[in-house]
């Protein structure tokens, strides 16, 4: 693993990959270590490793789909999460006769 991680989000899968290009660059320019970069051919998701921090850039829609963030929450703010997606669900949903 990684003592971090960043998730971040670019527009398009253009801006994405200059995202992940530029951090990679001003990273080997400020300590001299190369990062292994994963992804920036098809620009979706970039995975950035730097060893001891792990980045991940997305576009929107592939950040939405794939939630990483929930995977490092604390149980009892998923639940909740979970308690108002499940509360907004029922308030939109067509009413039953």
């Amino acid at each position: 693993m990684a003592d971090h991680m960043v998730i971040a989000s670019g527009r398009s899968a253009r801006q994405v990959g200059a995202i992940a290009e530029k951090l990679v660059e001003r990273l080997k320019q400020a300590t001299g270590r190369t990062a292994r970069v994963e992804g920036k051919d098809t620009g979706d998701w970039v995975l950035i490793d730097t060893d001891d921090v792990i980045v991940h850039v997305f576009r929107p829609e592939v950040r939405e789909f794939y939630q990483l963030e929930k995977m490092w929450m604390p149980t009892d703010a998923l639940g909740a999460l979970r308690s108002d997606a499940a509360r907004d669900a029922a308030a939109t949903a067509p009413l039953a006769n």
